[in-house]
C-alpha cells in the first residue's frame, strides 16, 4: 500500500522497483564498447580485467558506504541531502548545479543519441546525415530528432507518477539484464576461440609490470570502466518515494550494484574467450560486443546486438529521467533552485516542472552536440563528489554521533577510507594526464559557487 511522504511525494518503490533503478541506470551502452579504448590504453589483458575489478571493488565499497548515509537521510534528493548535511548548503548546491549542467542532463542526451544511432541499424532514415532542419552545426539532424523525441517522451512518462516510471524501468531493466546474460552465456558455452584464448591469456599479464607507469596506466584507463558502472547513486534520489527505505535503500544499492559488477566482468571475460586482443582493440567503432557476437552468430549478431543496446539505453534513460529531477526538486525545497520545481503535480504526486527543466536543458545539449565534450569532463567531477560524499560519512559521524543509523557501512573505517584515497589518486591522475578532461570538469563545478551566492542573494 502506498503512503505519501512529508514532502508530498508517494512512497511507491519497493525492493524490486529501488534495486531495478539502480542496475537499469548502470547498464547502459558502455559495456558494449568501452573495452576497445581500455585495451588499446593498457596493451595488456591482464590490465584490462584489472581495471574492471577494481572499478567492480571500488563502486561496491561506495554503494555500501553509501548505504548507511542513505538509511540515516532517506530523503527526496540522496547525495545532495547528504553533502549539504554533511558540509553545509553551499556544497549541496555545487553537486545539484553540475548535475544540472553536465553529469545528469549530459549523460541523458548521450544515452538518448545512442538510442537513436542504434535505431539507425533498423531504419538508416535516422542518420547524422539526414537533416529535418537546416545544415552542419546550424541543423537537426533525424538521429537527434529521434534522441529529442526519446527524452521528451520519457520525461513525459514519468510526469503520470513514480509507479509509471517504475515499472517502465522493471521491465528494461529485466530486459537488458536477460540480453546480457545472453550474450554471457553463449559466449562461454558456444564462443570458445582457442586462437583468442591463447592470445588473451597465455601471456595474460604481458605489458604489465609493478611500477608507477603501469598504476599510472591502469588508472587513468579505469575512466571508462568507471563511466559504465556509474549512475548507481540515482536510486538514493529517490529515497523519499522508497518503501521501509532504512531497509531497502543498502540492500537494492549492494545487490544492484554486486549484480551488474559481475555482468560486467563476465562480458569483458567473453569478448576474451571470443576475440584476440587486436580484435578488441580494433573492433569498428569500438563495438567490442558486436564484435563478439558476430562471431558466434555472423551478420546477424548486428541486429542482435543493436536491439539489445536500444532496450538498454531506453531504460537506463528511464531511470536516469525519473531519478534526476528529484534533485532539484529537492534543491528548489531549500530555494536553491526555481520556486516551481519543488512542486507537485496534485495528481501523479510528480515533479511535473522539475523533470520539465531537465527535460529542456537536455534536449538543448542533444541539439548542441556539446553532450559528449561534456561527458569526456564529468568522471572528474563525479569521482570528486564521491569522495566528498563518502569523506561525509566521517564528518557526520563526528559531527551528529547521535544521528539513527538503522545500517552502517560495511567495513568503516577502513574500505571508505580506501576509496577516498584510490578514487582521490585517480583524479590526481586524471589532473595530471588528462588535464583536457579534468580541468574543465574542475572548473564547472567552481563556476557553481559565484552562482550559489548570486542565488542566495536573489532568494533573500
Amino acid at each position: 500500500m502506498a503512503t505519501t511522504s512529508e514532502s508530498g511525494l508517494v512512497k511507491a518503490l519497493g525492493l524490486v522497483d529501488a534495486t531495478t533503478l539502480v542496475m537499469g541506470s548502470m547498464i547502459g551502452s558502455g559495456v558494449f564498447i568501452v573495452a576497445a579504448d581500455i585495451s588499446r590504453q593498457t596493451q595488456s589483458p591482464g590490465l584490462v580485467m584489472a581495471t574492471w575489478f577494481v572499478t567492480a571493488a571500488l563502486t561496491l565499497i561506495a554503494a555500501l558506504s553509501y548505504g548507511e548515509l542513505a538509511a540515516a537521510m532517506p530523503h527526496a534528493g540522496g547525495q545532495y541531502v547528504y553533502l549539504r548535511e554533511a558540509y553545509g548548503p553551499l556544497w549541496g548546491f555545487l553537486f545539484g548545479w553540475t548535475m544540472f549542467l553536465v553529469i545528469q542532463t549530459g549523460t541523458i542526451a548521450a544515452v538518448a543519441v545512442a538510442f537513436a544511432k542504434y535505431t539507425g541499424v533498423f531504419f538508416p532514415w535516422f542518420s547524422t546525415s539526414n537533416y529535418v532542419v537546416g545544415s552542419g552545426r546550424l541543423g537537426i539532424t533525424t538521429q537527434q530528432l529521434l534522441a529529442i523525441a526519446l527524452i521528451v517522451f520519457l520525461t513525459w512518462s514519468n510526469t503520470r507518477g513514480i509507479r509509471t516510471g517504475a515499472r517502465v524501468q522493471n521491465v528494461f531493466t529485466f530486459a537488458k539484464v536477460a540480453a546480457l546474460l545472453g550474450l554471457i552465456g553463449f559466449g562461454f558455452l558456444l564462443g570458445r576461440n582457442t586462437q583468442a584464448v591463447s592470445d588473451n591469456f597465455s601471456n595474460f599479464w604481458r605489458g604489465a609490470g609493478w611500477n608507477f607507469d603501469t598504476l599510472r596506466i591502469a588508472g587513468v584507463a579505469m575512466v571508462g570502466a568507471l563511466f559504465s558502472s556509474d549512475a548507481w547513486n540515482n536510486v538514493t534520489f529517490t529515497a523519499g518515494e522508497v518503501r521501509n527505505p532504512r531497509r531497502n535503500l543498502p540492500l537494492s544499492l549492494a545487490i544492484g550494484v554486486g549484480v551488474v559488477s559481475l555482468l560486467y566482468i563476465a562480458s569483458n571475460l567473453v569478448y576474451m574467450n571470443v576475440l584476440t586482443f587486436q580484435e578488441i582493440q580494433t573492433a569498428a567503432e569500438d563495438r567490442v560486443a558486436t564484435a563478439a557476437a558476430a562471431k558466434m552468430f555472423g551478420p546477424v549478431a548486428v541486429q542482435l546486438m543493436a536491439a539489445a543496446i536500444m532496450i538498454s539505453t531506453f531504460g537506463c534513460n528511464n531511470g536516469l529521467i525519473l531519478s534526476g529531477a528529484r534533485v532539484y526538486f529537492a534543491m528548489a525545497r531549500d530555494g536553491l533552485f526555481f520556486r516551481r520545481a519543488g512542486e507537485l503535480d496534485p495528481t501523479h504526486h510528480a515533479p511535473r516542472f522539475s523533470l520539465g527543466a531537465q527535460c529542456a536543458w537536455a534536449v538543448l545539449l542533444t541539439l548542441s552536440g556539446s553532450y559528449s565534450d561534456l561527458l569526456d569532463y564529468v568522471i572528474f567531477a563525479v569521482l570528486l563528489f564521491y569522495i566528498l560524499t563518502i569523506s561525509g560519512l566521517f564528518v557526520l559521524r563526528r559531527k551528529r554521533p547521535d544521528m539513527e543509523r538503522p545500517y552502517k557501512a560495511f567495513g568503516y573505517p577502513v574500505l571508505p577510507a580506501a576509496y577516498i584515497l584510490a578514487a582521490g589518486a585517480i583524479d590526481a591522475l586524471l589532473l595530471v594526464y588528462k588535464p583536457g578532461y579534468a580541468w574543465p570538469g574542475l572548473i564547472i563545478v567552481l563556476l557553481g559557487v559565484p552562482v550559489y551566492f548570486l542565488w542566495q542573494r536573489r532568494t533573500s
